[in-house]
């Protein structure tokens, strides 16, 4: 029996690039099923993330014109992680297969026919890497770079040059839901559910049309944010940076001590003030990090949803 695919995409704000890409996707849908990898049941499914503009008024269009078209509409924008979340939860119960990828049509959507075809080779996840960052400016290039080599050095275990464009068995899906984190890194916790997994290599193009959704700004939160959902090692280097500095102080009040006893301390502000930046440096670093993963503490016990579901096209229809 030919395996039933959705394709999880989530959108927030893309009335640009959205008439462009729906297409596509559609086009690779009935090329899959022609081939006879997949069912022609197999369907692609936004997820609205609370846009601002008419995103949501073109999927209801694009689910009106074609039943291969599906949408759900969050009830405000939550993110990229918890859209894409949203969808995958939605698409469990009723595919066999999803693939989730952005709409903005710079992740190389002939890939998926590889995808699909490891799938029926036995793997249960098929992460989409990218082959190369040869489009990326170079400040991007080497701090996204940077980040994943950071990653693993805390010990988590994210695939290098991978972002969100995965294939995931309906079982890795069914799984998936067990993890409640409210602090979501879906590229770390993937990885976690196991099953056999392989890669696809891929180049990445540039954005078709509209404006990209990660500034600076939120690239250094997701970062943040998948290193103290993933790992409690920065954690464990305070403890050993507190272990370091405590040595090193007691050698310090040892020579102290040793030089007054022998009568040739000579008074001197520069030292104290160098010791007492350093130390408080130390200090206020160690309590900032501390204080995120206990921020992160405080979000998860509060157990609120990770998303709201206010609309499904099949109500629009």
């Amino acid at each position: 029996m030919k395996p039933v695919l959705y394709i999880v995409i989530p959108c927030y704000n893309e009335e640009a690039v959205l008439p462009i890409t729906a297409p596509t996707f559609k086009e690779k849908i009935e090329s899959l099923a022609s081939r006879g990898l997949i069912s022609g049941e197999s369907r692609v499914l936004f997820v609205n993330d609370g846009s601002k503009d008419k995103t949501w008024d073109i999927i209801c269009d694009l689910a009106k014109s074609d039943p291969i078209f599906k949408g759900i509409s969050l009830s405000r924008n939550k993110g990229h992680q918890n859209a894409l979340l949203a969808g995958l939860n939605e698409a469990s119960e009723l595919c066999d297969i999803s693939i989730s990828i952005d709409c903005d049509g710079q992740d190389d959507i002939n890939a998926m026919d590889k995808m699909v075809e490891e799938y029926l080779g036995g793997a249960d996840v098929v992460y989409g890497v990218r082959a190369n960052r040869e489009t990326d400016t170079f400040f991007k290039r080497t701090t996204a770079q940077g980040f994943y080599k950071f990653m693993k050095l805390l010990g988590a275990d994210v695939v290098y040059n991978h972002a969100d464009y995965r294939l995931m068995s309906a079982k890795v899906l069914k799984e998936l839901k067990n993890f409640k984190e409210v602090n979501l890194f879906l590229r770390g916790i993937v990885p976690l559910v196991g099953f056999k997994s392989t890669c696809v290599y891929y180049e990445r193009k540039a954005r078709l049309a509209g404006k990209g959704h990660y500034p600076l700004k939120r690239m250094i939160s997701l970062a943040l944010n998948g290193i103290t959902s993933l790992s409690i090692r920065p954690i464990r280097i305070i403890t050993a940076l507190g272990f370091i500095v405590a040595v090193i102080s007691l050698v310090g009040i040892i020579w102290s001590v040793a030089v007054t006893l022998m009568g040739k301390s000579v008074a001197g502000w520069a030292s104290i003030v160098s010791i007492t930046c350093f130390l408080g440096g130390i200090q206020l670093l160690s309590l900032g990090v501390i204080g995120e993963y206990i921020g992160k503490m405080y979000l998860e016990v509060k157990g609120r949803p990770r998303y709201i579901i206010e609309k499904r096209t099949e109500e629009e229809v």
